[in-house]
């Protein structure tokens, strides 16, 4: 994400589930680039599980960090490499207790971006008078 969001994303839905596993963030700051960003994504992966897949859940669609992780997607040569715009702590939350249930990649990317919608949302004042 851009600036320390996604550190501060990630310590938010640790202190809701507690210490995930296999999980990392990179922070982006003014300077950078996008071959910055593919270098950090990079020394991250080199250290990660990535049998499975690697899901690059990013701020903006179109940013910096989506295109550094849109190049490492489209250059892999591995299956299960997908990027998901929009990150939110309902997005992360799900995505964490849902790998746990070992379901295929494809339903993690699913739920990224059902729960991502999902969790933005208006209260107004007229809502809560009818609820009441």
């Amino acid at each position: 994400t851009h600036g320390s969001a996604a550190e501060e994303l990630l310590k938010t839905a640790e202190m809701i589930l507690g210490e995930q596993k296999n999980v990392a963030w990179i922070d982006f700051y003014p300077g950078e680039n996008t071959d910055t960003l593919i270098e950090k994504y990079s020394a991250r992966l080199e250290n990660m599980d990535t049998t499975t897949g690697v899901l690059f859940l990013v701020d903006t669609w179109g940013g910096s960090p989506f295109n550094a992780a849109s190049k490492i997607v489209m250059n892999s040569k591995q299956d299960h490499y997908e990027v998901v715009s929009g990150v939110n702590i309902p997005m992360l939350t799900e995505i964490f207790m849902a790998r746990d249930d070992n379901l295929l990649f494809q339903e993690l990317v699913k739920i990224a971006v059902e729960t991502g919608r999902f969790g933005v949302k208006a209260l107004t004042a007229e809502k809560l008078t009818e609820t009441v």
